[in-house]
């Protein structure tokens, strides 16, 4: 039993023994104050600094699958942080990508007009790298002198006489009979036709083409307008509003309207309200045609879309729950929406949805037309230009400011009755705002 215990007892002193000459060695080999510590740490700060991400595509709206990219940077170029650094343009708007953080681009991972998903890895960023310096061209060698320029030869010995100050004799013309037919009538023979030269106005007429590609909106817009052709039957009614007291008002109150509401009182926002009423008050015009399910779907809300006009194509943001709107309401929207429409500054969200559409043509000059509708609404409100055209009032001929408006539905939901009825409304309420207030 002795025994026994001295062999614990020098395995435990023994093991004991090895734990300190471990921990000592590791200790000596991993000191933090030596070098190789050191050298460790000032790499992984290096690296820190210098770190490389990888940018990717934002998520699109689940309506939206693709895009294309349209650089704005290159390799090598340095961006700072919010720096736009490429364009994804979707079906129905464009998506700007900034730089997360300031560094230089150290590779674009999509060639331009590339087409991406959301999630797509776009490009890498090298973090806080500074621009790669530019190459100079040496200062330091001097360009090589140029020659003198070679002194001009002496003049050559005068062997002709003094310079004659008469005009030499202007040799005799041949006696013929003169023609007297006029310049135009007389025809150049072979020898007498002058060579055929390509003159300025001849290269102005030479005629060309150019092929362009049609960007991701366009294409987008063709095919919803054909599927709205395909799919709807479409029917327009037409009627006209007297703009006299709607013009009267704004008139009256224009200022006082942007005085206290701080933006301007248009036309757009009467349209806008007096089709919300009138929606309202024909909910078949509100509704759609679920071809999927064959059914009928019934809004009990108002979301307008306003047809914008940009650069790269219609856009139609939407006023949404436009029934609990009142005129500034409508306006300051309007104003909201329209900016960011031509600042390329629209969201898909903004888009989205909608359950009627206006356009206004009259801003362009516009006088008459049938628009197309917007799928998948089931009518559109066309408004024209602001004429002064003669019209009988009271069994008199007196000159009134008259615009034309289109009514084109889906003549499978709305009926005739309903749909000249829904305009109807929208030419009382414009041309009496009163109407609204008297619920008629």
């Amino acid at each position: 039993l002795l025994l026994v215990n001295l062999l614990r007892i020098d395995i435990c002193f023994s093991t004991s023994l090895l734990t300190v000459f471990f921990f000592y060695y590791i200790g000596r080999k991993y000191d933090p104050r030596s070098s190789v510590f050191q050298i460790q740490y000032f790499r992984t700060s290096v690296a820190y600094r210098d770190e490389v991400v990888t940018v990717k595509t934002p998520a699109f709206a689940e309506s939206v699958t693709e895009g294309d990219v349209r650089w704005e940077k290159a390799v090598g170029d340095s961006v700072s942080e919010d720096e736009v650094v490429c364009e994804i343009e979707t079906d129905k708007t464009s998506v700007q990508v900034p730089s997360p953080a300031a560094g230089v681009i150290e590779e674009l991972l999509v060639p331009d007009g590339g087409k991406v998903e959301g999630g797509t890895p776009l490009f890498k960023l090298r973090k806080g790298a500074a621009e790669p310096p530019k190459a100079e061209a040496p200062a330091a060698a001097a360009p090589p002198p140029s020659a003198a320029p070679p002194s001009p030869p002496p003049p050559p010995p005068s062997t002709v006489g003094p310079i004659p100050t008469t005009m030499p004799p202007v040799p005799p013309v041949p006696a013929h009979a003169m023609d007297t037919k006029p310049v135009s009538a007389i025809k150049p023979t072979v020898s007498q036709a002058a060579p055929v030269t390509h003159t300025e106005g001849g290269a102005k007429a030479a005629r060309t083409e150019s092929r362009v590609k049609m960007n991701r909106m366009r294409l987008r817009i063709a095919q919803r307008l054909k599927e709205a052709q395909n799919t709807c039957a479409m029917l327009t009614t037409f009627n006209e509003v007297d703009m006299s007291n709607i013009s009267d008002m704004r008139k009256n109150y224009k200022d006082a309207f942007l005085k206290k509401h701080n933006i301007k009182l248009g036309f757009m926002s009467a349209f806008v309200k007096a089709a919300a009423y009138a929606l309202t008050d024909q909910p078949a015009v509100n509704g759609v045609i679920d071809d999927t399910t064959k059914e009928i779907v019934y809004r009990d809300y108002v979301d307008i879309s306003v047809a914008v006009a940009t650069p790269k194509g219609l856009v139609v943001p939407v006023i949404r729950n436009v029934e609990g709107m009142n005129f500034a309401d409508i306006e300051k929207a309007i104003n909201l929406l329209g900016e960011k429409a031509r600042k390329n500054e629209l969201a898909v969200e903004d888009m989205d949805g909608g359950t009627f559409t206006i356009s206004n043509g009259g801003v362009f000059g516009s006088m008459f037309g049938t628009p197309i509708i917007n799928p998948p609404q089931s009518a559109i409100l066309g408004m024209h230009g602001i004429f002064d055209r003669p019209v009988a009032v009271g069994g008199k001929v007196e000159i009134r400011p008259m615009m034309y408006v289109a009514l084109t539905y889906d003549h499978r939901l709305i009926d005739g009755r309903e749909a000249v009825t829904f305009l109807r409304k929208i030419k009382s309420v414009v041309e009496d705002p009163r109407v609204l207030l008297l619920d008629m």
